[in-house]
């Protein structure tokens, strides 16, 4: 579910890159575990997540599936990416991060 999103295209939501394993004991005719899935959701639903999403910036995210009875359903969030500065933040803990863990490793060896 991490590269997985929803987008709206001609008042439909649709789901990408969502992985959901085919049938083991299945023939060939099993799908195709990454295809473009629709999702059913109420007109009024769809459009105000579309207001949303036209947003600069803002995308739908999965967050969860579970199952109801005979359905899958999807749990989804509108998420905003990272600003630049927030970008160089995260890239600057991973480095502080790794170069302590170097060390540490460094220490434990000697």
């Amino acid at each position: 579910m991490r590269d997985s999103y929803a987008r709206v295209e001609n008042g439909e939501l649709f789901l990408y890159n969502m992985h959901i394993s085919p049938y083991d004991l299945g023939n060939r005719f099993n799908h195709d575990p990454l295809r473009l899935r629709k999702l059913l959701m109420h007109r009024r639903e769809i459009n105000r997540l579309a207001g949303y999403v036209q947003g600069k910036g803002y995308t739908l995210v999965p967050l969860s599936i579970y199952l109801t009875g005979s359905r899958v359903k999807i749990e989804l969030a509108v998420a905003r990416g990272k600003k630049e500065f927030d970008k160089r933040h995260t890239i600057a803990e991973r480095d502080a991060r790794r170069e302590l863990e170097r060390n540490f490793k460094e220490k434990n060896y000697n």
